[in-house]
């Protein structure tokens, strides 16, 4: 894999498989500003409380013309089970082969308990209208994130 993408550059065109089972790619979003949140797993309380608040938050998203898609390595059953549990209105696609996750530069050597593994660092980014990299937040920490997010949404 090149470079990680900065900000300013033109995100290459993916597709990756959704929650409603459908394959999804970038350029359905041509036109809005798309926020896409990468996050480790789904069912955890990290990614949980972040899920929610975008769910929350989601209507504003969409009067600001941008929607919101959310990215980790589980597979569709267990996205769909996510979906159902918390009532997410968005898509959340699954990256397992994590191409998607590499190229963004967010799969990443992670510890946890003493035990090191490759995995996702929570990071959101939003897209352009034209399919630019807006704005970046890597390392991401839940707390007030989503309405800094929506913040820069409104901003862009």
């Amino acid at each position: 894999m090149g470079e990680q993408l900065k900000v300013g550059d033109q995100v290459p065109n993916f597709k990756l498989l959704a929650s409603n089972g459908e394959q999804v790619e970038l350029s359905d979003y041509a036109g809005k500003k798309l926020v896409i949140y990468f996050y480790p797993r789904d069912m955890t309380p990290g990614c949980t409380t972040e899920s929610c608040d975008f769910r929350d938050f989601n209507g504003q998203f969409g009067e600001n013309n941008a929607e919101v898609i959310g990215i980790s390595p589980d597979d569709l059953a267990s996205h769909e089970q996510f979906v159902g549990k918390h009532e997410l209105p968005f898509l959340l696609l699954s990256d397992t082969e994590h191409t998607v996750s590499e190229l963004f530069g967010v799969w990443k050597l992670r510890s946890w308990n003493g035990e090191e593994f490759m995995g996702i660092e929570r990071s959101t980014f939003l897209i352009d209208e034209q399919g630019k990299l807006a704005k970046e937040w890597r390392s991401v920490s839940v707390d007030g994130h989503v309405q800094e997010v929506l913040q820069a949404v409104k901003n862009n």
